[in-house]
């Protein structure tokens, strides 16, 4: 009888544990821009350095970026924030001509009029 009851609080804690880690994470999309692969790894890698984030991958030819987060950590502002930061333009934010200008040749896309 013991066992049983043990078992049936063990299952009921483990639902709540997924239940509530589930809520906490979220998958958003946005634009990103950026021309090629070297484009596509500076992307994901800036993305994933943002505490929180659990997956990146951005698509190179619909230039939308795919992220799932956390959302007790980081908020969708901060991982736009870090991928302008490394030189590419995104819906909320807008790299620096600084940024921009530091990538390389082959990545360097057409930029919207400020």
């Amino acid at each position: 009888m013991k066992a049983k009851k043990l078992s049936f609080i063990s299952v009921l804690i483990f639902s709540v544990v997924i239940t509530i880690f589930a809520q906490s994470n979220k998958t958003e999309k946005f634009k990103v821009y950026g021309k090629c692969e070297s484009c596509k790894e500076r992307i994901e890698k800036a993305a994933k350095s943002v505490d929180g984030v659990i997956k990146a991958d951005w698509n190179i030819d619909s230039k939308i970026m795919e992220v799932n987060f956390n959302t007790s950590k980081t908020n969708l502002d901060k991982i736009e924030l870090a991928i302008a930061k490394v030189g590419h333009d995104t819906q909320l934010h807008r790299a620096t001509d600084k940024d921009y200008n530091a990538l390389p040749d082959c990545c360097h896309y057409d930029r919207e009029k400020k």
